[in-house]
């Protein structure tokens, strides 16, 4: 830009050229790569060689709501289906502060280093209600297992599905096992109604609890309890020893109020101490010991099956009631409906009744 001030008429006066203004586009990110889009076939065959990066997009993909990541997701679980269930898959609940995030830190690295596991943490993270974001830091509570080159940590959120277990938790599982993880932890947001869903897709049920809370009575609750597998009692040192040894004895006197599990096995209860890293030998030991005892008796298989056949259906419910919902000309009958109800013009069960005619006669 030529400055008028530079005119010869102007005597005296003199002002220098500026400064050329960047470019708008920062150049160093020309020669950066874009993300390559694969086939089926290459998601399928960078998973099974164990390629972290490319099972991270194919998690991704299964987590989206587009229509044609969710067509690409569901070619590369067909591909990687052969190559699943080969692992041990454990499910990790306990009352949010009961040390879930620390065990499985110190879980994981017992198993790698001792055992020479595969590990892979699919940690469920709670969605907010009202923005709907989550903050997906579990990694940031396992130190030492996110360094671990034989870990892989996926915090997922729940975005309020399922009672909140990420929907697709349980077909990750399957892209897990494919890329080589023989161990599967599926780590719960905390006790409340995730605990069915992540039940139905692990082998062994954990639960963790706490002692010297002055909670015991409320940690006795049947449901929970009666899906637990095993129970271990966290921060079992210091001062807190003989409380938790109580607690773990007022936890087994409750579990022999329950009736036997179908399973056959009846639940051990353990004390240990995540931060002082005491008894995880022990909880191991009780893990394998079930997973042994189930394999003789049949009931592992069982389990297994009867889960595929109970994510079978709650797939079938969970697309109809998207389509549903989704449907353009149910989603204006939908508004007038509700409004009549809140009119007092019909009852809901009237108008419930009336949109679901509707939907199955537009079929």
């Amino acid at each position: 830009m030529q400055h008028p001030e530079n005119n010869p008429q102007y005597k005296g006066l003199n002002v220098n050229k500026g400064i050329a203004q960047p470019p708008i586009i920062n150049p160093y990110l020309s020669g950066r790569k874009r993300r390559q889009d694969y086939s089926p076939d290459d998601f399928a065959d960078g998973i099974r060689k164990g390629n972290i990066t490319i099972l991270s997009q194919a998690v991704t993909l299964l987590e989206s709501q587009k229509e044609d990541h969710q067509a690409l997701a569901q070619a590369v679980i067909e591909k990687c289906l052969p190559f699943s269930g080969n692992s041990v898959r454990i499910g990790i609940t306990g009352v949010p502060g009961a040390g879930k995030s620390t065990s499985i830190d110190v879980f994981g690295i017992h198993l790698i280093k001792e055992k020479n596991r595969k590990l892979a943490v699919l940690a469920i993270d709670p969605s907010s209600e009202r923005s709907k974001g989550s903050i997906l830091g579990d990694k940031t509570r396992m130190e030492e297992l996110s360094r671990e080159p034989n870990a892989f940590i996926r915090p997922s959120p729940s975005a309020g599905s399922l009672g909140g277990v990420a929907r697709k938790t349980r077909e990750t599982i399957i892209l897990c096992e494919a890329a080589g993880f023989d161990t599967i932890f599926v780590e719960t947001v905390g006790v409340g109604q995730s605990e069915t869903a992540v039940h139905s897709m692990v082998d062994f049920f954990l639960l963790i609890q706490l002692a010297g809370t002055g909670d015991e009575l409320q940690g006795i609750k049947r449901g929970i309890m009666e899906m637990a597998d095993g129970i271990i009692v966290n921060k079992a040192d210091g001062n807190n020893i003989d409380r938790a040894k109580l607690a773990a004895a007022q936890y087994r006197n409750a579990l022999h109020l329950f009736p036997m599990p179908p399973s056959g096995w009846a639940p051990k209860v353990l004390t240990y101490s995540g931060y002082f890293k005491l008894g995880i030998t022990e909880i191991w030991e009780m893990v394998n010991e079930y997973i042994a005892f189930t394999k003789r008796n049949g009931y592992f298989d069982f389990r297994r099956n009867s889960q595929a056949k109970y994510w079978m259906y709650e797939s079938i419910n969970e697309q109809l009631k998207n389509h549903f919902y989704h449907t353009p000309d149910m989603e204006t009958l939908l508004a007038a409906k509700e409004q009549q109800v809140l009119n007092s013009e019909i009852s809901s069960f009237k108008a419930a009744k009336e949109l679901l005619d509707k939907y199955f006669k537009a079929e």
